[in-house]
């Protein structure tokens, strides 16, 4: 009687190497297979994120996404500590360390960056990319978010909605006692995105300080969490909300939410999401690839398709949700924050605290 042999494993498929890509780029494929994963800190939702996830790791069979969904700051806070404790050592390819750091906090990512955390890496995807996105070939923006106003369209139904800082001062001055405790911003101690949109803010000219002490008389709520305070706007149980990232907003009131999306009319910040490659990284090649595929048109049109619906900082993909595409929504006063050194400013010790010493006391109202 025959013995039984045994099935042979059918071999997985292997990557192509992406249309305009350098043709050594197949290297780097087998390099990061060979990794077997990338290791990626975030600041953006896993929910946001898994279908880029699960697209990345059909594209490259045999890398697998380890995603940590962290507040900005103790995504910070982390990656500083476990570099610390490494000393000159190199982590070893399966150590639990970061490859790839993504964060809205972009003054903090471009502070690690000019100390020296970021590895340099010429993306193939560069040229898809407006020049204010990138710094060094090691900084790299992704999205294109506004900072706006949200508020509950029931609140304000037949009343006049701002249109600008001052518009915003001179009705929380007005409504002070009927929205006490029912504003929202983000804490600027606690919230990485928050600080740093405060902080541009108060670079554009003195008016953000005048509407500071109008959110202090209004008894201001902080927050941490830009989908909490946008849901309880939604809710009904707050009034309003300033300085919120829009992308999320914008895809709830698309969903139906009862709110209403305001781009300040005197200017309207954008932010991007800022990643760069660990310079200690252990898994450097599937790091090259991870970065790669959220630069790209297909990584892009994900991201736009997520349940936040994040505008690309892309021109060239199919999606509805591009920087031109916001500036026709939202009028032509953005001021898109440069990725680059003059973020190093917010970071600087004595500076942050006088900031924050003067919010403090403008809150006072």
């Amino acid at each position: 009687m025959a013995a039984c042999l045994p099935a042979l494993a059918q071999p997985q498929p292997q990557p192509r190497v992406p249309p305009g890509y350098p043709g050594d780029y197949i290297e780097i494929i087998a390099r990061a297979q060979r990794e077997g994963a990338v290791a990626v800190y975030a600041s953006t939702d896993l929910e946001v994120v898994q279908p880029l996830i699960t697209a990345f790791e059909a594209r490259y069979p045999g890398i697998r996404v380890r995603y940590q969904d962290l507040n900005t700051l103790d995504l910070h806070n982390r990656f500083v500590a476990e570099t610390a404790s490494l000393g000159p050592a190199m982590p070893a390819r399966d150590a639990d360390y970061a490859d790839v750091l993504w964060s809205t906090a972009m003054d903090l990512q471009i502070k690690l960056v000019n100390d020296g955390y970021a590895q340099r890496y010429d993306s193939p995807e560069r040229g898809g990319l407006p020049s204010w996105a990138v710094w060094r070939d090691e900084a790299w923006g992704t999205t294109f978010e506004p900072a706006v106003i949200v508020y509950n369209r029931r609140h304000f139904h037949g009343a006049h909605v701002p249109g600008s800082r001052s518009g915003l001062a001179r009705l929380l001055q007005e409504h002070a006692p009927q929205w006490r405790g029912k504003v929202v911003t983000y804490d600027v101690e606690r919230s990485g995105v928050g600080y740093l949109l405060a902080q541009q803010d108060a670079r554009m000219g003195s008016e953000f300080w005048y509407l500071a002490q109008a959110l202090g008389r209004a008894k201001v709520q902080l927050s941490a969490s830009t989908a909490d305070m946008i849901e309880r706007i939604a809710s009904g149980e707050l009034v309003l909300g300033y300085n919120l990232l829009g992308s999320y907003a914008l895809s709830l009131m698309e969903r139906g939410a009862a709110i209403g999306v305001i781009a300040p009319r005197d200017y309207t910040l954008v932010m991007s999401r800022v990643a760069f490659i660990a310079r200690k990284s252990p898994r450097p090649h599937a790091a090259r690839l991870w970065l790669d595929f959220v630069l790209s048109r297909e990584g892009q049109a994900l991201l736009s398709q997520s349940s936040s619906q994040l505008y690309t900082i892309r021109t060239d993909t199919d999606s509805s949700h591009t920087a031109n595409a916001l500036a026709e929504r939202l009028g032509y006063a953005l001021k898109p924050i440069s990725v680059g050194p003059g973020l190093l400013a917010a970071q600087d010790a004595l500076r942050k605290k006088a900031f924050l010493a003067r919010w403090h006391d403008a809150l006072k109202g």
